[in-house]
């Protein structure tokens, strides 16, 4: 059995010059293209606020804990009088990369309040803040 081919114009069209081929534009050309590009950046988007969101409570505990542990260092030091738990305060503070903006001694608790400095995004820095008391026991 013999097949001959059909040399009629109804077969593919021959490619063009350049290696293209010649005929209608097809119109779904690229549509993938486009809607992953769009889902890339919607991936994008979301990831970064969401790395901001966590940010801003890794902050919030880093307030937390910089407040607790400068209320126990000044309390420590509460017999010295306000000047000196303060300063110890602020020490024990700093060193937590906070920055002490209340301290107020009452009796022998000493109240702090401490700020940590946090960027979430480029160019947008923002203050999360926390406050903490220490004393004796009471009983």
């Amino acid at each position: 059995m013999v097949v001959r081919r059909d040399p009629s114009p109804r077969s593919a069209p021959e490619p063009a010059a350049g290696g293209l081929v010649a005929g209608p534009p097809d119109p779904q050309r690229g549509g993938a293209t486009i809607l992953l590009l769009a889902m890339g950046i919607v991936f994008v988007v979301f990831g970064t606020f969401g790395a901001a969101i966590v940010a801003a409570g890794m902050a919030s505990q880093r307030a937390a804990v910089a407040a607790d542990l400068g209320a126990l260092a000044g309390a420590a030091r509460a017999l010295d009088g306000d000047a000196v738990a303060c300063a110890s305060a602020a020490d024990l503070a700093g060193r937590n990369d906070g920055r002490l903006v209340g301290c107020h001694l009452d009796g022998l608790d000493v109240l702090v309040t401490v700020e940590v400095a946090f960027t979430p995004l480029p160019g947008l820095t923002r203050v999360a803040a926390a406050s903490a008391r220490a004393g004796p026991v009471r009983g």
